[in-house]
């Protein structure tokens, strides 16, 4: 099964997604949200899991990621734009609930989803980063562990230095992702980093001084033990923002838990959705 590619229109901008079962609305649906600095295709071993399961599957490409429309200003990249985005693509498929699953911002964007349009979430299933107020409010580990988000913020010098080679290149500072030579080549197209980086920019007040709701969807939250950028107290600590059903899994390996562990990640994932 190879899930087809489409667009739609929202905010003046074209935004493109992925859909395993177009127009077939006796599937659940799942929505699958990516992080910096993947685009839907991240998705692909869990679409086919969750897919042959029996779900319709759907990825999209946040603004400016993948094969969507890079949008002009900074605020097109917050986070309330682009749950916007992401209803709109739901009520132009026909689908009033669906579950979420989101990695890295992908799943800060799942969490606030989540918490302001409960009735939207069916299931919710985290990735890597807690909810935004408890990893706000993390401890210094968690803050040294961020500190790219701080030299994210130097608009022009960073997105000079992120498509480099040098020591604060993107494939320096994220070297551990298992597609980095894809992540570069992409990323190198012209206003793609920038693009791409935006959501730091447009979301560190939001997320650092803002308090964001609970969520009450009975929420699976997954972190991994070697984790570079994220630490546990962040994940495991967000029970105290779900006031519904919690279960939090610790797993092996690094950041990218959907690339490299993928029949774990599939399982539980199946597990969740199908209790």
């Amino acid at each position: 099964m190879t899930p087809e590619r489409d667009t739609f229109s929202h905010r003046g901008l074209r935004l493109s997604y992925l859909d395993s079962a177009p127009n077939d609305h006796l599937r659940p649906a799942v929505l699958l949200l990516h992080g910096f600095p993947d685009h839907a295709e991240m998705w692909q071993a869990q679409i086919q899991a969750l897919h042959q399961a029996g779900f319709r599957c759907i990825a999209p490409d946040t603004v400016g990621c993948g094969h969507s429309e890079i949008a002009p200003k900074q605020s097109d990249y917050h986070a309330d734009n682009i749950i916007s985005d992401h209803l709109a693509l739901l009520k132009h498929l026909k689908i009033n609930q669906s579950h979420v699953v989101g990695h890295d911002w992908g799943a800060v964007i799942a969490w606030i989803l989540a918490a302001k349009h409960p009735s939207s979430v069916q299931r919710l299933a985290v990735m890597s980063v807690g909810h935004p107020t408890v990893y706000a409010r993390a401890g210094w580990g968690q803050k040294r562990a961020g500190w790219y988000t701080l030299f994210f913020q130097l608009r022009g010098l960073a997105d000079r230095l992120l498509v480099g080679n040098g020591r604060f290149s993107l494939g320096q500072i994220f070297g551990s992702h298992p597609n980095m030579d894809e992540v570069m080549s992409r990323l190198r197209q012209a206003g793609r980093m920038r693009a791409a980086v935006r959501i730091y920019r447009a979301n560190f007040a939001e997320i650092l001084l803002r308090k964001q709701p609970p969520v009450t969807a009975p929420t699976l939250g997954l972190w991994s033990a070697q984790d570079a950028f994220l630490t546990e107290d962040q994940m495991r600590d967000s029970a105290a923002w779900v006031n519904g059903p919690w279960r939090y899994q610790k797993l092996d390996g690094g950041h990218w838990m959907s690339l490299s562990q993928t029949e774990t990640v599939n399982a539980l994932l199946l597990e969740h959705f199908c209790t």
